[in-house]
């Protein structure tokens, strides 16, 4: 009996869970345009709480389409074939927004340094804010 109730279990939760390629490939690309938007937040936050230091917001703006490329040139790096989607396969526009979110989310972590700020004290902290 128990066999039996186990077995139902794992069939319903299987299938109830089961989702097709397509639909993990929008998935993971939504959770990689959430991020990009996140970035993009972080991003016009900076250039609002630094927009005195017309300096910094060159080198940042500059900064980040140097960033983009480097985005770009590392998923080409990652995926290089020609013909993709033959290469890789149905789950290559999934691993493109898993990767596209992961460098996403570093260069949140990286920029959200200057919205945050650096302890005071810190001699390097260059144009970020002190706390």
């Amino acid at each position: 009996m128990n066999r039996i109730v186990i077995i139902l279990f794992l069939t319903f939760n299987l299938t109830c869970f089961s989702q097709s390629q397509s639909e993990m490939n929008k998935e993971a690309n939504n959770d990689y345009k959430k991020a990009d938007i996140e970035l993009n937040n972080v991003y016009q936050n900076i250039l609002t709480a630094y927009k005195s230091d017309t300096l910094f917001i060159d080198r940042l703006k500059k900064t980040q389409r140097i960033w983009v490329s480097y985005r770009d040139a590392e998923l080409e790096m990652k995926f290089p074939a020609e013909n993709k989607q033959i290469v890789y396969g149905s789950v290559y526009p999934m691993c493109v927004s898993f990767f596209l979110k992961e460098l996403t989310e570093e260069r949140i972590k990286k920029l959200n340094v200057w919205i945050n700020g650096i302890e005071e004290g810190n001699v390097c902290s260059g144009s970020v804010k002190t706390m």
